[in-house]
C-alpha cells in the first residue's frame, strides 16, 4: 500500500506540472483556436531564467525561501515577456491566413527558441539547485511524500483555485469567456480583443514559468531540450481532456501524470510514453472531443 501511495503522489505531483502548462495550450486554443507550439519552450525559458537569478542572488549572499520567490517571480515576468512577444510576431499578423500558415509558425518560433537557447547556454544538463522549502513535519512520511512533492502539489492548487476565480469573477475573465464564445459579438460588444489574447498569452506564459521553476528544483537539471518534451506531454494533457476546457487541462494532466507514474512503477520505466500516449488513443476513440471537451455544433 505504501507502494502504490507513492506512485500515487509521484503521479500527482507530475501531473500537476503537466496541468500547469497544458492550461496555456487550452486557454490560447479556447480564445483563438491556435495550437502555440511554443509554449514549451517558454516554459523551458522560465526554468533557465530562475536559474540564472537564483545563481546571482546566492551568490550575493541571499537564500531560502527568499531565493525562490525573486527567481519565480522573474522567471514569471520574464517568460510572460516572451508569450507577449511571441504572440505579437508569430500570430497576430496571422490571425486572418488560412489553418495552416500560424500553425508552421508556431513551429518554427518552437526551433527558434530551442536554437537560442541552445547557442546562449549550452546544450548540456545544467545543474539547478533545490528551492523549495523543506517540511520536518513529514519527517515521518518521506517515504510515500516529501517536502518538494506536497509544495509542488500544494502550489499549483493554489494556482488554480486564482486561475478560477480570475476567468470567472473578474473583468478580464469575461472578456477572456466572451471573447472564447464568439469574438466578433465580444468586439461589437466593446471587448478589445487583442488585448485579450495578448492577456491570454501573458498568462499562459506565466503559469508555464511556474512550472518550469517548480518541476526544474524537483528534479534538479535543466537544459535547453525539456520544454520539448514537457510541451508534447502538455499538449497530450490538453487534448485528452478536451483542448479549450481549462477543467479538462487539469484532468488530462493529472490523469497523465498518475498513467506514467504507476506505468514506470508496476511495468517499466521504459513504457512511461507508451502507456502515456495509448491512454490517448484510447480516450479519444470514444471520446473524440476529449474527456470534457464538447463537439461543436454541426459536428458528430
Amino acid at each position: 500500500m505504501e507502494y502504490f501511495l507513492e506512485l500515487f503522489v509521484g503521479g500527482l505531483t507530475r501531473g500537476s506540472i503537466y496541468a500547469l502548462i497544458a492550461l496555456g495550450y487550452t486557454m490560447v486554443y479556447g480564445i483563438i483556436e491556435l495550437i502555440n507550439f511554443a509554449h514549451g519552450e517558454i516554459y523551458m525559458i522560465g526554468a533557465f531564467t530562475a536559474l540564472i537569478v537564483a545563481s546571482v542572488l546566492t551568490l550575493s549572499g541571499f537564500s531560502g525561501v527568499s531565493v525562490l520567490i525573486l527567481a519565480a517571480v522573474f522567471a514569471v515576468v520574464y517568460a510572460s515577456a516572451y508569450g507577449f512577444t511571441v504572440e505579437k510576431i508569430a500570430y497576430k499578423p496571422l490571425r486572418q491566413a488560412p489553418r495552416l500558415s500560424p500553425l508552421i509558425s508556431a513551429i518554427g518560433m518552437s526551433i527558434f527558441l530551442q536554437n537560442y537557447v541552445l547557442l546562449a547556454q549550452t546544450s548540456d544538463f545544467l545543474p539547478f539547485p533545490n528551492l523549495l522549502p523543506q517540511f520536518d513535519f513529514l519527517a515521518p512520511y518521506a517515504a510515500v511524500i516529501g517536502s518538494t512533492e506536497l509544495f509542488i502539489i500544494a502550489t499549483t492548487a493554489v494556482v488554480m483555485v486564482l486561475l478560477t476565480v480570475l476567468i470567472k469573477f473578474t473583468r478580464m475573465g469575461k472578456a477572456m469567456r466572451a471573447t472564447a464564445q464568439d469574438r466578433t459579438m465580444a468586439m461589437l460588444t466593446g471587448v478589445n480583443v487583442n488585448r485579450v489574447i495578448s492577456n491570454t498569452f501573458i498568462l499562459g506564459s506565466a503559469l508555464a514559468a511556474l512550472g518550469g521553476v517548480l518541476i526544474a528544483s524537483h528534479t534538479g537539471r535543466i537544459n535547453f531540450y525539456i520544454g520539448f518534451l514537457a510541451g508534447i506531454k502538455a499538449f497530450t494533457a490538453a487534448v485528452l481532456g478536451g483542448i479549450g476546457s481549462i477543467p479538462g487541462a487539469v484532468l488530462g494532466g493529472l490523469l497523465l501524470g498518475w498513467t506514467e507514474s504507476f506505468a514506470t512503477g508496476y511495468v517499466s520505466s521504459d513504457y512511461e510514453d507508451v502507456f502515456a500516449f495509448l491512454l490517448l488513443v484510447l480516450v479519444l476513440i470514444f471520446r473524440p472531443a476529449g474527456l470534457l471537451g464538447r463537439t461543436p455544433p454541426g459536428k458528430v
